[in-house]
């Protein structure tokens, strides 16, 4: 789940990960123009950008509350325990797919906890790390997980060089050109799903391939009412929309005893959020 931030009193925007991916999609589609090459393989890359946290799924159907906040679990939030095989159920469902998705996704998984290869400084809270801590409960199963992957992409290259018709695919430079496209589209798509439009400063996104050969840093800045401008501009059009999908929810008490708004302690986060109405936050991306 993404919760995002919201002043005091106010309902939150909740969207499940499969939201998160779809919003990552469109950026993922429109990424691209006369400086910026677009994403090749497109349909693989495009697969993989809409499906990286695909194995958030099953929780997202089901997710827990953090009793002290009456909100559901969701980024940094989720209990290491139920949490961490999200790493690697999510390149098992992209690898179905096409190995390059699979490799892509375990590349992903692998940089979440190693500041994303060192291309990002953005932060998914103000003060936070570029990557995930490891809980220290944690460390073994953790690690046990990272080398996992690292075996994954070994396995999966060795695959692809073997094969004319992919052994391009995984050139270094290329093949980081893709994992940084994807790193891009994932942060941004977080800059929306994390942060409440009151939260939402000028915001600088490094290492954003122009090329495999050369990246740049790109500044957004909010212009107001859901317009927010791109220097340089990395889309293929100008005015660019788009949505994400999600549903408000208001915090709800951690005992069984109802609140001021009549709600109780629900015994099925999921169904609650369910049962809620579904809206979306849209944006126009303009150049700078």
């Amino acid at each position: 789940m993404m919760v995002q931030n919201a002043p005091a009193g106010e309902a939150r925007f909740i969207s499940t990960m499969a939201e998160h991916n779809d919003l990552c999609e469109q950026f993922a589609r429109a990424f691209g123009n006369d400086e910026f090459e677009r994403m090749e393989p497109f349909e693989e890359m495009v697969f993989v950008v809409g499906n990286h946290d695909r194995g958030w799924a099953e929780l997202n159907e089901n997710p827990g509350m953090v009793p002290e906040t009456g909100l559901p679990t969701g980024l940094g939030t989720t209990p290491m325990s139920v949490g961490l095989s999200t790493n690697s159920k999510s390149p098992d469902f992209n690898e179905a797919k096409h190995l390059y998705c699979g490799l892509l996704s375990s590349m992903h998984s692998w940089g979440l906890y190693h500041e994303r290869y060192g291309y990002t400084d953005f932060r998914v809270r103000p003060g936070g790390s570029t990557s995930v801590p490891i809980n220290k409960d944690y460390v073994a199963e953790t690690n046990e997980m990272l080398d996992a992957e690292l075996a994954r992409q070994d396995r999966i290259k060795a695959a692809l060089a073997s094969d004319p018709e992919f052994s391009a695919w995984i050139e270094e430079k290329h093949l980081m050109q893709n994992y940084k496209q994807l790193q891009f589209c994932d942060t941004l798509a977080l800059y929306f799903n994390i942060r409440h439009e009151s939260e939402r400063g000028v915001e600088i996104f490094t290492h954003v391939p122009k090329s495999r050969d050369e990246d740049v840093s790109i500044t957004v800045t909010p212009k107001g009412e859901g317009v927010y401008s791109f220097d340089p501009f990395p889309f293929s059009r100008d005015g660019l929309q788009v949505a994400c999908s999600g549903r408000y929810l208001k915090p709800v008490p951690g005992e069984a005893a109802p609140n001021e708004a009549g709600q109780a302690a629900p015994d099925n986060m999921g169904a609650l959020l369910r049962s809620l109405p579904t809206t979306a936050q849209k944006f126009t991306f303009v150049a700078g």
